[in-house]
């Protein structure tokens, strides 16, 4: 199974936001950390407060913040939300393209079973389990 970068992204900024889960964090900050776009994470970021796993406040001291415990947040539950739309292969639903093979195929079945096997795996494991510590930047304040 292979998760587009959308969610690998996505869990990257959960992971940080666990491992600290009474801070705010910016986009912008979130960004720099990690080397990535700070437009792409925004889009990200607005998914993960839609799906109602993070709760984003605007202004002085604002950012986003975990909307529940970390342990409380399943990776699987991530997974769904930002993998929405993205089906396993071209004939599952959500995707554009018909199967040539409709109706004769078996291993649609098979592949359907191996993602939601994936998927309960994913469900049994917390973002608190892979939560980042905070990390001392040398000549930083604090």
């Amino acid at each position: 199974m292979r998760l587009t970068s959308f969610t690998d992204f996505g869990l990257r900024m959960l992971m940080r936001m666990a491992g600290d889960p009474e801070r705010a964090f910016s986009t912008a900050e979130l960004a720099v950390e990690f080397g990535l776009s700070r437009n792409h994470l925004a889009k990200i970021m607005q998914r993960l407060a839609q799906a109602g796993i993070v709760e984003t406040r605007r202004g002085g001291g604002g950012g986003a913040i975990l909307a529940r415990a970390p342990d409380e947040i399943s990776i699987g539950e991530v997974v769904r939300h930002l993998e929405a739309g993205q089906a396993l292969v071209d004939c599952f639903p959500g995707s554009a393209t018909a199967c040539s093979l409709d109706g004769r195929c078996r291993l649609k079945s098979c592949l359907h079973a191996a993602e939601q096997a994936f998927l309960a795996a994913l469900d049994r494991q917390m973002i608190s389990e892979i939560a980042l510590e905070s990390r001392t930047i040398p000549g930083a304040p604090g």
